[in-house]
């Protein structure tokens, strides 16, 4: 682990935030703009729905931290907006950047979390949870999205992720 969290309840939710950052740019390596807007034929979310959910859930999370950067691709996704039909969504180099400028900000904000701000009440329609409670559901869905990035992968016939 690169950064050694300041509350112990951190430590494993770092070390699955630092894998996560480097896979989700594994799961995007060599994938072509043309298939990245691809639903085939189903409803599902496509690639660049799903790479901008997950850039936008660490911007949504880091404003908890004072970090109020904009993202370059996050009007599609605000209000937490599901897909919009017909609508083109950004190249999945401007959601690289994006994940690229956010997460280490957000990596280090993680790190100094105390847990007086970790207990902080987090307010989500229709609930109140604290702020660790959105930490680990965020670290969860991020999980989860690139799972099924590298899904799509082998559904748009492109080779297995590389998680080394």
């Amino acid at each position: 682990m690169k950064t050694k969290p300041i509350s112990s309840r951190m430590y494993g939710l770092m070390v699955l935030y630092e894998m996560q950052t480097d896979f989700l740019l594994r799961a995007l390596e060599g994938i072509d703009e043309k298939d990245a807007q691809k639903r085939l034929d189903t409803k599902a979310n496509h690639l660049a729905w799903i790479t901008g959910s997950v850039v936008d859930g660490r911007y949504f999370l880091a404003k908890s931290f004072g970090i109020d950067l904009k993202s370059a691709t996050g009007e599609l996704f605000a209000d937490h907006k599901g897909i919009i039909d017909d609508a083109v969504y950004p190249a999945l180099a401007d959601f690289k950047t994006d994940w690229k400028q956010i997460s280490p900000l957000l990596q280090d904000a993680l790190a100094q979390a105390t847990d007086e701000k970790l207990d902080e009440k987090f307010e989500m329609p229709g609930m109140e949870i604290t702020l660790y409670e959105m930490i680990s559901f965020n670290t969860y869905r991020e999980a989860n999205c690139i799972g099924q990035i590298a899904l799509w992968r082998r559904l748009l016939n492109y080779p297995g992720m590389n998680y080394m």
